[in-house]
């Protein structure tokens, strides 16, 4: 005779592990770019530098010795300690000019990006959202100001307000709006057509809080990346109308008219004119950097 013997198997549960938190597959993806994280690091520490500016700089940045005028940096034959960066030609320390330079590129940037933003957010949203005779005619001005050369757009607007370092960050932003609201548009076109809209649409939600609530909150993505890249147009743009002279008007050390007030000892005294050539470059190839990696760690298409 036979008998089945059943077995007493233990079945474990199947158990899964809560989805990482947005902020930490974020930056997974965003650490993967090691260009992008240089970037990032790069920026704090100009952020540290131009927040704790009046700490850091070891002389006054309007301040002049006389007694040590174009003196070379302190690896240089003639160097001193007491001006690390050198002198330029009225005796300003070159190392607290640059760093109090720093605080106002980063402002410069910051007060253009919020402008720009603001004006072409608005702008695209209603374009995208309501159509028709409104989307036609602000896409058509867009275009006009699009066919325009931007700098020589800034420099006219400029002109035209004066010289001054708030004229210049109102004439940089208005060359980047369309670069905003076209943006804008085509994200608010895409989102639209989408479930949740018309669902929201359906249950009543009024045209403010589908664009408010809804619809911006998904394309702010793209935004950020374009907000990010935009500090490093503005940065330059405003220094090409310190430049010109349309900009910042000395002795404010702003890194473009440093330039401008230096260039003429180029051959006599090359570090005057290097160190406001290097730290712009330094800055706008970090937020560059930076915006790259945004942009992977935000796209999905192109995480890894």
């Amino acid at each position: 005779m036979t008998m089945d013997v059943q077995s007493n198997a233990v079945i474990e549960p199947i158990t899964t592990s809560a989805p990482p938190h947005p902020l930490v597959e974020f930056w997974y993806h965003f650490r993967q770019n090691t260009g992008a994280v240089i970037g990032l690091v790069v920026i704090v520490a100009l952020v540290f530098l131009a927040v704790f500016a009046d700490f850091l700089m070891p002389h006054s940045p309007l301040e002049q010795y006389r007694d040590a005028i174009l003196v070379p940096p302190v690896w240089h034959e003639g160097g001193s300690w007491t001006f690390v960066l050198g002198t330029d030609d009225i005796g300003r320390d070159m190392l607290s000019r640059l760093m109090h330079g720093a605080r106002l590129s980063l402002l410069i940037g910051a007060i253009v990006v919020t402008l720009s933003l603001a004006v072409g957010l608005a702008l695209g949203m209603a374009s995208g959202f309501f159509g028709g005779v409104v989307d036609i005619t602000i896409m058509r001005l867009m275009d006009i100001v699009l066919a325009l050369p931007s700098l020589l757009l800034a420099i006219v607007v400029a002109a035209i307000l004066g010289p001054g370092l708030f004229n210049a960050m109102l004439s940089v932003s208005v060359v980047v709006v369309p670069h905003y609201a076209r943006l804008t548009r085509a994200a608010v076109m895409a989102e639209m057509s989408k479930d949740y809209v018309i669902a929201s649409r359906v249950a009543g939600a009024g045209p403010l809080r589908l664009m408010l609530v809804n619809v911006l909150p998904n394309c702010m993505a793209p935004l950020i990346v374009q907000a990010t890249l935009g500090f490093s147009t503005a940065i330059l743009d405003a220094a090409a109308l310190g430049f010109l002279g349309l900009g910042a008007q000395p002795p404010t050390p702003e890194w473009g008219t440093m330039l401008a007030s230096s260039l003429q000892f180029l051959q006599r005294a090359s570090w005057v004119v290097t160190w406001p050539g290097v730290a712009i470059l330094i800055t706008v190839l970090a937020f560059n950097l930076l915006g790259d990696g945004l942009r992977d760690a935000l796209d999905p298409k192109l995480k890894r």
